[in-house]
C-alpha cells in the first residue's frame, strides 16, 4: 500500500476518491438502483387464484364451439357474450409447484383486462404455447396478444378487444407491434414491399419514424420485430414491455425487438398523447399459458437498451 507523508494531500486523495465513489453509485442510481429498488418495494404480482386484479370481457362464439348460445361464422362482426361471461372457462389460473399458472384455451375471442390503467411500469411475464387450436385459426399459426395503453370501451375492436399498443405474441412473430383500432404510434422502422406490391414495415433503431395505424392515411398499422428470439414450441419465454411516458419498449428473452414512439389515441375529433392504459391479455384461438407477470413502476428505461 502506498504511504504518504503529507496528511494535507492524503485527505484530499482520500476524499477525491469518496467523491467520485459516490459520483459513480450516484450513477447507478439513476440508471439502475431506483428500479431494483422498485422491484423490491413495489413490483405488484399481477396473478393470483381468482384473478383479482382483472376483469374478463368474452367476444363472439364461433360456430364450431359446444355452448348453447348465438353462434357466428364471422366472430370479427359477431354479437359478443360481453362481461363476465366466461361460459367456458376461456380464462383459468391453476397452481403447478407453487406457481399461479394462467391458462387460456383460445376456444373463444377475449380479454383478460386490468381493473386499473398503469403507466410508467416494466411488465414482466413467462409465457408458452399449449398444443389446441381453434377454429377460426385451426389452421394458422398459434396467436396471442399483450394490449397495452387500452383506452376506450371493450369490443372496439372486432368486438372483442380495446383500442390498444399491442406485444404481438404469435408462434414467429412476437415482439411486433400492432395498431388496434385508435390507439397508435410511431416506430423507426425500414419499409418493405411484398410479393402482391403492399408495403410493410420491419423495425430498424437507426430507420425512419414511421406513423402506424390502420387507416387510409397511413401504408400500415404494424412493424415486424427485425430477429426472432423465440425459444421452441413448448418452453417459456421471457417477454416484457418498458412504458415510459408515450414511449415504449418491446423485449423478447432479453433482446430488444421494438420501439414505440408518441402512442396516441384518436378520440371525438382529437388526438391525445397516451401515457397510461389498461392492459389486455388475448385469447385468440391457441391455448397459451403465462405466469410470472408482474409490473414495477420505473421512472427512466434501462441504460442498458439505449440506442437500440
Amino acid at each position: 500500500m502506498m504511504k504518504f507523508r503529507n496528511s494535507h494531500y492524503s485527505n484530499i486523495l482520500v476524499y477525491t476518491l469518496i467523491a467520485q465513489l459516490l459520483f459513480f453509485i450516484g450513477c447507478k442510481s439513476a440508471a439502475d438502483v431506483k428500479v431494483e429498488t422498485a422491484k423490491n418495494s413495489l413490483t405488484t404480482n399481477m396473478f393470483d387464484a381468482e384473478l383479482t386484479n382483472w376483469e374478463v370481457w368474452i367476444g363472439a362464439v364461433h360456430t364450431s364451439v359446444d355452448l348453447d348460445v348465438d353462434k357466428f361464422d364471422n366472430v370479427q362482426i359477431g354479437k359478443p357474450l360481453g362481461l363476465h361471461k366466461d361460459l367456458k372457462k376461456v380464462f383459468s389460473v391453476q397452481e403447478e409447484n407453487g406457481e399461479a399458472i394462467l391458462k387460456i384455451t383460445g376456444e373463444i375471442y377475449g380479454g383478460l383486462t386490468t381493473k386499473k390503467e398503469y403507466g410508467n411500469y416494466h411488465l414482466s411475464v413467462q409465457f408458452k404455447w399449449g398444443d389446441k387450436k381453434w377454429e377460426p385459426r385451426l389452421n394458422t399459426k398459434r396467436d396471442s396478444g399483450i394490449l397495452y395503453h387500452a383506452k376506450g370501451p371493450h369490443g372496439a375492436f372486432w368486438n372483442v378487444w380495446m383500442a390498444s399498443a399491442e406485444f404481438q405474441v404469435q408462434e414467429g412473430d412476437c415482439g411486433d407491434f400492432i395498431a388496434l383500432g385508435d390507439v397508435y404510434g410511431d416506430v423507426p422502422s425500414d419499409k418493405k414491399m411484398k410479393s402482391d406490391g403492399k408495403p410493410y414495415f420491419v423495425y430498424n433503431p437507426e430507420g425512419p419514424l414511421i406513423p402506424l395505424k390502420w387507416g387510409a392515411d397511413f401504408e400500415s398499422g404494424q412493424a415486424s420485430k427485425a430477429t426472432l428470439h423465440e425459444k421452441p414450441h413448448g418452453e417459456w419465454n421471457r417477454l416484457e414491455i418498458y412504458c415510459l411516458g408515450n414511449e415504449s419498449l418491446h423485449v423478447v428473452n432479453g433482446i430488444v425487438v421494438n420501439r414505440v414512439q408518441n402512442i396516441r389515441y384518436d378520440i371525438d375529433g382529437k388526438t391525445i398523447s397516451v401515457t397510461k392504459g389498461k392492459i389486455q391479455l388475448q385469447s385468440e384461438a391457441a391455448e397459451v399459458y403465462y405466469k410470472d407477470l408482474t409490473l414495477t413502476p420505473i421512472t427512466m428505461l434501462p441504460q442498458k437498451y439505449k440506442g437500440l
